[in-house]
């Protein structure tokens, strides 16, 4: 099979988001100027910088009240701030909670029952059971193309870890599985690891 985007797929659901999957989940937390706080998941994000340490997600879509985007845009584009969550296994179900078409006056934290925790360096609530979490400042937000596509550059200024998830120095993923996106309505958390190393190591 092959068809171009423009064209459509002919198949009864897009394809594209099943390719290009597993996909990380960025649950971004924000506070508006106004105070209120947002929790929303994001599954086009990615680290895609070490030094210094920086992030990306992307929102496709927009709500009324929200001058052609969501929640969180709309939020960062106040304060210039926001924070990244990593799901764990455990936390799936209220992460999908989470993502739901909420008025802006609905604060996902309380809706889905989630402790928050205060971040150290930017004014934002983060999700306190989180294995990770991801303080960050918004470098940028650009425009893609299509009507209601923006992608969210932030620099990570603090990261918080679960200590239980530390194992002889390294942050262990099988101990909290991380949940990744896939196409459709498909989630998978990672439970199995292989290593390889590269030529020249």
């Amino acid at each position: 099979m092959f068809y171009r985007p423009e064209d459509g797929h002919g198949l009864p659901h897009n394809p594209f988001a099943a390719i290009v999957a597993p996909r990380p989940i960025g649950w971004i937390s924000t506070r508006g100027s106004d105070g209120r706080e947002n929790l929303a998941p994001y599954s086009f994000f990615n680290a895609v910088a070490y030094t210094p340490p920086q992030v990306i997600f992307s929102s496709t879509s927009a709500k009324p009240d929200r001058d052609g985007t969501k929640d969180s845009v709309a939020n960062i584009r106040e304060t210039g701030v926001f924070c990244c969550n990593i799901v764990s296994r455990a936390l799936a179900e209220a992460m999908n909670d989470t993502s739901g078409p909420y008025g802006r006056e609905t604060d996902e934290f309380d809706h889905a029952n989630l402790e928050r925790a205060p971040c150290e360096t930017i004014p934002c609530s983060r999700v306190a059971a989180a294995p990770a979490a991801l303080e960050c400042r918004m470098t940028q937000i650009v425009e893609l193309g299509g009507e209601t596509n923006l992608m969210v550059l932030g620099e990570v200024t603090g990261i918080h870890i679960d200590d239980a998830h530390l194992r002889d120095g390294r942050f262990d993923v099988l101990s909290f599985q991380p949940v990744s996106r896939l196409g459709y309505r498909d989630f998978a958390a990672v439970t199995d690891l292989f290593q390889m190393t590269r030529p020249g190591e």
